[in-house]
């Protein structure tokens, strides 16, 4: 065989090898314990920092799960929400002005970033950071998978989140657009039972349905209570979610949902279709159940577009890329 021929065979395999070695590296599952030998103190420091915070305002516990939801449904898991510059998410409607515990996040990573350099990623901590608070004000904890990098862009008209008026096929599509199941959209809209609105959210049912009246579906002695909290002239306070456990996450939230005590349109739609309803009885009667489900939904969300091996990057600050 001609020697031109064998170098080029050679090449060729050379490249193959490397194109497989390539394709390895850029794609890694998720696995708990990612950072054991790396940085073995990492998931302990973002605990100690959250528990800190959470602690002195419980309210920051539904910021932080928020964050962690509105980072994965917009390019998945990768931080992205955490980019501070000119039209970025953060700019979106669904999310100016209204995200809480960003400075949580950035605590958190400059003492990781002091005791185990260029090494945890923000889009980790922010993993980290949900699951530490669901156990805070929530009681239970659940295994987080880990080995995310984050990515370096962040628009704002990316941003095409679930709203409060959201009717059930819109909500099914967005779930299922992010590989995530019916059941895992009602155990997650268990996070409302927790955390704080503004009252212009929910003024279209108290003050505007079909033009001028109050959403029949409203518990009327509810109705009367939001709108002393959200008076019509003064849309710009805020009313809790749940008015019963306000700082607790738990399964209110279907007990609320069966009673119709509920603010957005987007929460009524569990309880109004027979594909969900049950699901929704089955939580309020079995707080057990709806644990394991949020938990075992908050990993699969947590997996939801990670880049992982060689993707993206490990940055220095969660505000800005490297």
């Amino acid at each position: 065989m001609p020697r031109v021929v064998i170098v080029l065979l050679k090449l060729t395999f050379y490249a193959m090898i490397l194109t497989a070695f390539d394709a390895s590296e850029a794609q890694k599952p998720l696995k708990i314990g990612f950072y054991r030998t790396t940085c073995p103190a990492a998931e302990q420091i973002v605990r100690d920092t959250v528990t800190k915070a959470v602690t002195a305002n419980p309210g920051m516990a539904a910021g932080i799960i928020r964050l962690f939801f509105h980072d994965c449904f917009v390019r998945g898991c990768d931080a992205s929400l955490l980019l501070k510059k000119d039209e970025s998410e953060q700019d979106a409607g669904a999310n100016k002005g209204t995200l809480r515990g960003l400075e949580i996040i950035d605590q958190a990573k400059a003492r990781l970033e002091a005791a185990c350099p260029k090494t945890v990623s923000c889009a980790d901590i922010l993993a980290f950071a949900a699951r530490d608070s669901t156990n805070i004000v929530g009681g239970f904890s659940y295994d987080t998978p880990s080995g995310r990098r984050d990515g370096r862009v962040s628009n704002s008209a990316e941003v095409d989140l679930p709203s409060p008026g959201s009717d059930l096929e819109s909500l099914k599509k967005a779930f299922e657009d992010k590989g995530l199941s019916v059941r895992d959209l009602v155990a997650l809209s268990g996070a409302h039972s927790i955390g704080r609105t503004d009252c212009s959210f929910v003024a279209s049912r108290l003050y505007f349905f079909n033009g001028n009246g109050t959403d029949p579906t409203l518990d009327p002695k509810y109705a009367t209570i939001l709108k002393k909290q959200c008076p019509k002239n003064q849309l710009s306070m805020t009313t809790e979610l749940d008015l019963v456990t306000p700082n607790r996450l738990d399964n209110q939230y279907y007990r609320n949902l069966k009673q119709q005590r509920v603010l957005f349109s987007s929460d009524e739609a569990l309880v109004d279709s027979t594909v969900t309803a049950t699901t929704v009885t089955n939580y309020a009667n079995n707080p057990i159940a709806w644990k394991k489900d949020f938990a075992a939904a908050m990993v699969r969300l947590g997996s939801v577009g990670v880049l992982t091996g060689i993707k993206g990057e490990i940055r220095h600050k969660c505000g800005v890329v490297n």
